[in-house]
């Protein structure tokens, strides 16, 4: 039984007082005092990182569960807290260029962007898109629940995923609704969505019943669907299978991971499944160097062949740290955790190359990186920004 899945039993009254909805930040507090993360080993580093520049944005995510990710779009780096703050950045030093703080307004989801806007989701069902250029805001678009992932643009076209099951194309010029894909949500979720990814004329996304799908970019219809995981089990919390990270795709095929399933590797052309691999993680995957890289729910890090899904390596160590999603980094695997520690591993072989405590704040959205530079967010705004030498 994974750690995940242990600690939600612990916290199976409590979700169900909370309206049936599971918050991660939940499941740490409840599972905190019945499984030890383990202790971090000494190695010999080798490799050298430089901190280039370092700034408080913001409150972050505050207690809850939500990665707000930043976003980079061209030079400059887009980065908001729950609060209603939105900040623009120059990338390569974090000189502010433009900060709106908008006190009625709290994000749950985003900066997205794309069409020359920044998008941002809010807890009460908005949709805010403003010009990346100047922070104006373009226009304001309803949607039916809350906005747990970053919106994301292209070809006129703005996609939105909310937390109801539903996924939306809205014009990009004006925030007119032109489609709604919508799917079931199961009884009891993680607390989290897909974030949509674009590809040419298609959108895809995953949804809470383990399908995942693409649909046509102007009009909303499935282009096809495939099942990455079955619900199997008695309760609902067995039989949760959430797809919750973003897909990655690289030229015709998308990889894609579930919660208690499998991460999978997908004909964009048709959705056929090409592999599996029994891997179940709620966090986004990423690729390089022919090969996919995933944090699995009890905090290991993989790497998979990225043509057959076989096993490269695992590393084990870092187990119960709530680790967050792997980014692969100028040959490297860059993760995070709940300590604030960076931990950098040869993407070859797993071994760990260099590790530094940037924060001793929680970490839970991805490192990202552009332009040669790696950046990293706390829950409570640090942005850190790294280099190897």
């Amino acid at each position: 039984m994974s750690l995940l899945l242990r600690a939600l039993m612990l916290a199976t009254l409590v979700a169900v007082l909370a309206s049936c909805q599971t918050t991660k930040d939940l499941i740490l507090r409840e599972s905190s005092n019945a499984i030890k993360p383990n202790e971090l080993e000494e190695f010999e580093a080798r490799l050298k990182v430089e901190k280039l520049w370092s700034d408080r944005i913001g409150k972050g995510a505050d207690e809850q569960y939500l990665k707000l990710t930043p976003a980079v779009f061209g030079q400059r780096l887009f980065v908001a807290d729950r609060y209603g703050h939105l900040v623009a950045t120059t990338l390569s030093t974090g000189k502010e260029e433009w900060d709106i703080h908008d006190k009625n307004v709290q994000y749950t989801g985003g900066p997205g962007g794309g069409d020359g806007l920044v998008l941002m989701g809010t807890g009460d069902g908005r949709v805010i898109a403003r010009e990346a250029d100047t922070g104006k805001v373009r226009w304001v678009a309803k949607v039916s629940s809350e906005v747990l992932a970053a919106p994301t643009a292209a070809d006129g076209v703005t996609v939105v995923r909310t937390g109801d099951g539903r996924l939306y194309g809205l014009n990009s010029s004006t925030g007119a609704e032109m489609w709604v894909y919508e799917r079931t949500v199961p009884t009891l979720t993680l607390r989290g969505v897909a974030p949509p990814v674009i590809d040419e004329d298609v959108a895809m996304a995953g949804f809470d019943n383990g399908r995942f799908a693409a649909v046509n970019l102007r009009n909303g219809k499935m282009v096809w669907e495939s099942p990455l995981a079955t619900p199997t089990g008695r309760s609902d919390l067995e039989r949760m299978v959430d797809v919750d990270a973003a897909p990655v795709v690289v030229g015709t095929m998308a990889y894609v991971s579930s919660f208690q399933g499998s991460v999978a590797a997908l004909s964009i052309s048709d959705g056929k499944i090409l592999w599996t691999r029994e891997v179940s993680s709620y966090e986004e995957l990423s690729v390089g160097d022919d090969r996919v890289y995933v944090t699995d729910d009890k905090g290991s890090i993989w790497a998979l062949d990225a043509k057959t899904g076989s096993s490269v390596w695992k590393q084990e160590a870092l187990a119960n740290r709530y680790v967050t999603a792997p980014i692969y980094f100028q040959g490297h695997v860059v993760v995070a955790d709940f300590e604030g520690y960076v931990h950098w591993l040869d993407a070859k072989t797993g071994d760990f190359e260099y590790r530094e405590r940037v924060t001793k704040d929680r970490i839970i959205a991805p490192a990202i990186s552009a332009e040669g530079i790696l950046l990293v967010y706390s829950t409570t705004g640090q942005l850190v920004a790294l280099r190897p030498q």
